[in-house]
């Protein structure tokens, strides 16, 4: 079969498909509270995270996009591109900021790492040609990372700050204590 003309519309049948991906860094403070609860229930729940002072992380966030090559350019995308909306949707809006208050994006949820790699989600596939957003994947230290993929999400995932037991928003298995699910201290 020939490969379309430069320029031409994109073969479904001759470019193959791949994943591509790009990081960037920012710092940021955060602290996981819910106002709902009293200083004590916020401490269990979330250990030194709930320090009324906050706390700060070297944040990676990984962004894949999932695509054909276009054969006029030999890309899925320019890099120079996915970078650029990276840096003005989330780093300029989170680097040295506090997530608690200061983006946009994540007015209104706690801003669990979870939390931020869906509100990340959000705004970049706002952002970005449609149907290329494969995998958020953020960083909050060297050892804990969560990946987000978008498209099976519910579009109200995230704990809001306020009610979040009411509405069962915050899920504990049977049987277990929120400091159960985890080790005291780590996030």
């Amino acid at each position: 079969m020939p490969r379309p003309a430069p320029g031409s519309a994109r073969s479904n049948d001759a470019a193959p498909v791949l994943d591509i991906t790009r990081r960037v860094e920012f710092a940021a403070a955060h602290r996981l509270h819910r106002p709902d609860l009293s200083d004590a229930a916020n401490a269990r729940l979330y250990g030194p995270c709930a320090h009324k002072g906050g706390h700060g992380h070297n944040y990676v966030l990984e962004v894949t996009l999932r695509g054909q090559v276009d054969p006029a350019t030999g890309m899925v995308i320019d890099l120079k591109e996915l970078k650029a909306v990276m840096e003005r949707e989330v780093v300029a809006k989170c680097d040295h900021r506090n997530l608690n208050l200061d983006p946009d994006f994540l007015r209104g949820v706690i801003p669990t790492a979870e939390n931020v790699a869906v509100g990340c989600w959000r705004v970049l596939e706002r952002r970005l040609p449609a149907g290329l957003l494969h995998r958020v994947r953020l960083y909050e230290s060297p050892r804990k990372f969560v990946d987000f993929y978008g498209a099976s999400a519910p579009r109200n995932a995230g704990v809001p700050l306020a009610g979040a037991a009411a509405n069962g928003a915050v899920r504990t298995p049977p049987g277990a204590t929120p400091q159960s699910r985890r080790p005291r201290g780590v996030r």
